[in-house]
């Protein structure tokens, strides 16, 4: 058991001084705040994400080093989704006295190895003790460049609906060493006209449904263009359900799902964006219809979309 200022003391020395690769951290952890600039090229970004334990996570055979990765890079993602790059991360956490060693260095392990892969500056945040759960908070900031930060609000219609990578079944492992797509977010955004993005962390019948409801338009989406993952089908073996219905609801998949011109779907499909598969899934409607087709063209046998997605205050 050690004490919370001893804790401070050893992560202020593992943080070491502040570091930015635009130099716009001034005051890290130490002070009551601290102190950062935004460039003047810049729009800051602000996101959160709060993981308690029994609800996003159990600790039987969970590393902390998992733990403090995931709590990062689940905020990273939000920002990546935005168009923008990570920067400045707050990190608040609620541990037990018997957490306060081994498990306290891990988490911090894990937070430090996703924040230097992103390129994030760790520059303070809170502790305590609790009975209770664990619980760790993540506040993080970022940076778009200004008037071009990418919203759910703007897809258009005629726009095809693209998704990174493949999804489904995260539950098998990748659920804890999420891979935030910002390399993706930031080439695609730089190259291509995007109007609208998310990234899909409660299923894509879900996330999607949020770019269609806020964006006051309808979709219609290919079930056989759905790239699954490899982990889906091994999950639909073990639980019966099909793979496609994994791809669709399952959430945590933390890939990018964005709205773009027809033309430039076709080129990403072809080629890519940063190493990563692109796949075009489905059109953005004018009507306000969510449906779900099972191929391009098929729309007399289409049928509603069921929005499955992962929903916290959903009762069971």
């Amino acid at each position: 058991m050690r004490g919370e200022f001893d804790w401070i003391r050893d992560l202020r020395r593992r943080v070491g001084a502040p570091r930015d690769g635009r130099d716009t951290v001034r005051v890290g952890i130490g002070d009551d705040c601290a102190v950062v600039s935004v460039p003047s090229d810049s729009e800051l970004l602000l996101t959160t994400d709060l993981l308690v334990e029994g609800v996003h996570f159990v600790l039987d055979g969970l590393r902390p080093e998992d733990l403090g990765w995931k709590a990062l890079a689940v905020s990273v993602s939000d920002v990546a989704a935005m168009g923008g790059r990570a920067a400045h991360a707050v990190v608040s956490v609620a541990l037990r006295p018997e957490q306060t060693g081994a498990f306290a260095d891990g988490l911090l392990g894990g937070l430090l190895a996703c924040a230097d892969r992103y390129g994030v500056s760790l520059v303070g945040g809170d502790t305590t003790g609790t009975p209770g759960p664990v619980v760790v908070n993540v506040a993080l900031t970022g940076f778009a460049p200004r008037g071009r930060a990418v919203l759910r609000s703007g897809a258009r219609p005629g726009d095809a609906i693209c998704v990174t990578g493949a999804l489904g079944g995260s539950i098998l492992g990748r659920h804890l060493r999420v891979e935030p797509r910002q390399d993706e977010a930031l080439a695609l955004v730089q190259g291509n006209e995007v109007h609208a993005m998310i990234d899909v962390s409660d299923g894509l019948s879900s996330d999607l449904g949020h770019v269609v409801d806020l964006s006051e338009v309808g979709a219609e989406v290919y079930e056989d263009r759905i790239p699954i993952h490899d982990d889906a089908v091994a999950l639909a073996a073990r639980d019966g359900r099909p793979a496609i219905e994994h791809a669709l609801t399952d959430g945590e998949d933390f890939e990018l799902l964005f709205t773009l011109p027809a033309e430039s779907a076709d080129r990403l499909e072809r080629e890519g964006i940063a190493g990563t598969r692109v796949t075009r899934v489905g059109r953005i409607t004018r009507d306000r219809r969510y449906v779900l087709l099972p191929r391009e063209g098929a729309a007399a046998d289409s049928r509603p979309m069921e929005r499955k997605g992962y929903d916290h205050f959903r009762r069971a």
